[in-house]
């Protein structure tokens, strides 16, 4: 049901697969959740993460402070906005991550990149939405050093998802048409 167009990796402690959220304003380009048929309101639940770059090296030199604010959207195919929704915090050391991601060339076979922060976020859809896309709108990042940085430039990854739900009743399966046979002929 999830079309991600970069799959980060998987979680080495959640084994939870996550996903990058890239900066954009076409839905297409985004992550693409098709919805299955239902009756009434649909509940998408995923949970919301910074995407921090981890270093031995910075946290040695106490040089690793970022405060992350990441500001994404989930919209419709016809790009219209249904909600937005935010992640903020700061990052120190390794205890800040919300787990590593495998798979990478560094120590252990894991990934620089890793999510920081959780934002868990629910968004209502009534039965005629059959999909939605996740797209970054911008992020802001604030170093030790005071220096603000702000990005939104399209294609850039800018936060990760992880954990994606649907809860729905389904929608009644559709009823075959009826089939008219005709009545056997009679012989003589």
């Amino acid at each position: 049901m999830i079309m991600c167009p970069e799959v980060i990796g998987e979680g080495v402690r959640t084994r939870r697969t996550f996903c990058d959220v890239l900066i954009g304003r076409d839905p297409s380009a985004g992550i693409m959740i098709a919805l299955p048929p239902h009756v009434g309101m649909l509940t998408l639940t995923f949970d919301l993460h910074n995407r921090a770059t981890y270093s031995d090296e910075e946290i040695r030199n106490k040089r690793s402070y970022r405060r992350f604010t990441a500001t994404i959207g989930v919209l419709t195919p016809d790009n219209t906005l249904v909600t937005r929704a935010i992640v903020q915090n700061e990052y120190r050391t390794a205890a800040d991550l919300v787990d590593r991601i495998s798979g990478g060339t560094g120590p252990g076979g894991l990934k620089a990149v890793a999510p920081t922060g959780t934002e868990s976020v629910t968004v209502s859809l009534p039965a005629d939405v059959t999909q939605v896309s996740i797209l970054g709108e911008k992020l802001e990042v604030l170093r030790a050093d005071g220096t603000p940085e702000n990005f939104t430039v399209s294609g850039r990854p800018m936060a990760l998802i992880s954990n994606a739900m649907v809860q729905y009743r389904p929608a009644p399966p559709k009823r075959a048409p009826a089939t008219r046979t005709a009545p056997a002929s009679k012989k003589k």
